[in-house]
C-alpha cells in the first residue's frame, strides 16, 4: 500500500510539526512507500488533495492535523469512492476521532494507519453559505457555536492551552465568554423540503455528521457517521443564564431534556437567519452570512479505524 501524508505542522500551535518529526523516521525504518506533503497556508490541504486525486486512481491519504485539516482534505478530494482516509489527530478538539473510536495519541494513530485494523464507510457533509462551499466530516453550524469557533481560532489562550495539553478547553472558555455577548436570531429551518419551522431568539443551529463538536460537546447523541443522515440541534427561546447552566450538561448529552433544545434528522437542510451570523464547518470559520445549506455527498469515504471499533 502506498500512502500520501498531508501534514499540517502548524496544528495545535506548532505541536503538529514536533509530533511529525518524531514519527517520520519510522517511515524510512519500515520502508513505507509514501509521499509526504506539507501545508503552507489555509486552504492548501484542499489544493493538495485535489491535485493528488485528479488522476482518478485509488489513493490512501493520511492527514496529520486537526478537524479543520480533515475538512480541507475532504473538500479537495475529486472522488470519495476512490480514497481511503487515515487520521493522526494533532488538533485542539479532535472531534472526528470520538465516535469512530480513533486513537487520540499520535503514535497510536500512526500505528493504526500503518497497520489498519479495519476500514469503514463514513458520510461526508457539504456546507454552502454565501459564496463559500466546503465539505465537513464533523459538523457545520450557524450562530453561537460558529461564533465560538471564530473566536477560538483567533484566541491567544488557544496557544497556551495547547502547550499544556488542554486545547479542547478553549471552546468551553470562549463559549462562557461569548454567552452574554453573542446575539440571538430569528431562524427559518427547512428540513428535506418540508414546511419550514420558525424559531425565535435562536442561539444556534448545528448540523452534525457526528455526535460531538467543539472539543467534546455531545450535541447530537444519536448521530452516526455512516447512517446517511444529518442530525440537527436547534437551541432557541432559552435565557442566557439557562444556557450558561445548560452548556456543561452537553458534555454528557443531558441537554436534550431541556425545553428549547430540539433535535431533528434529515438528509438536507436550509437555515435562514434574520441577519448575518457566524458560520463554521468543522470548527473553521467560513464567514458571516444569513443562509446555510447542508447535505450529504452521494458517496461515502473509507476511513481506517482500529479493529476494536464497533459498528
Amino acid at each position: 500500500m502506498k500512502y500520501t501524508f498531508i501534514i499540517n505542522q502548524k496544528s495545535r500551535s506548532g505541536k503538529g510539526g514536533v509530533i511529525w518529526n518524531q514519527l517520520k523516521p519510522e517511515l524510512k525504518k519500515r520502508r513505507i512507500d509514501c509521499d509526504i506533503l506539507y501545508t503552507e497556508y489555509a486552504g492548501h490541504a484542499t489544493e493538495l488533495a485535489s491535485r493528488i486525486t485528479a488522476d482518478g486512481k485509488e489513493h490512501t491519504i493520511v492527514v496529520l492535523g486537526g478537524d479543520g485539516s480533515i475538512s480541507e482534505v475532504l473538500s479537495g478530494i475529486q472522488d470519495c469512492r476512490k480514497v481511503t482516509l487515515g487520521y493522526i489527530p494533532t488538533g485542539s478538539g479532535n472531534d472526528f476521532t470520538r465516535e469512530l473510536k480513533l486513537p487520540t495519541d499520535p503514535k497510536d494513530a500512526f500505528e493504526n494507519v500503518l497497520n489498519p485494523g479495519k476500514i469503514v464507510p463514513v458520510d461526508v457533509g457539504i456546507a454552502k453559505s454565501g459564496r463559500n462551499s466546503c465539505r465537513f466530516g464533523v459538523s457545520t453550524g450557524i450562530g453561537f457555536d460558529a461564533a465560538v469557533c471564530h473566536d477560538a481560532d483567533q484566541s491567544r489562550m488557544k496557544m497556551f492551552l495547547n502547550k499544556i495539553h488542554l486545547g479542547n478547553l478553549i471552546y468551553l472558555g470562549v463559549a462562557l465568554k461569548l454567552i452574554f455577548a453573542n446575539p440571538c436570531y430569528d431562524m427559518r429551518v427547512r428540513l428535506d423540503e418540508k414546511e419550514p419551522i420558525h424559531f425565535r431568539k435562536t442561539c444556534f443551529v448545528a448540523v452534525m455528521n457526528q455526535p460531538y463538536e467543539g472539543g467534546g460537546f455531545w450535541f447530537c447523541p444519536k448521530a452516526k457517521p455512516d447512517d446517511r443522515l444529518l442530525d440537527v440541534i436547534v437551541v432557541s427561546g432559552i435565557s442566557r443564564l439557562k444556557i450558561l447552566f445548560l452548556l456543561p450538561t452537553a458534555f454528557v448529552g443531558k441537554h436534550v431534556r431541556f425545553k428549547g433544545v430540539d433535535i431533528y434528522q434529515c438528509k438536507t437542510i436550509c437555515i435562514e437567519t434574520n441577519r448575518n451570523a457566524a458560520v463554521h464547518a468543522d470548527g473553521q470559520p467560513i464567514g458571516f452570512e444569513n443562509r446555510l445549506e447542508a447535505a450529504l455527498e452521494a458517496d461515502q469515504i473509507r476511513v481506517i479505524v482500529p479493529e476494536s471499533k464497533q459498528k
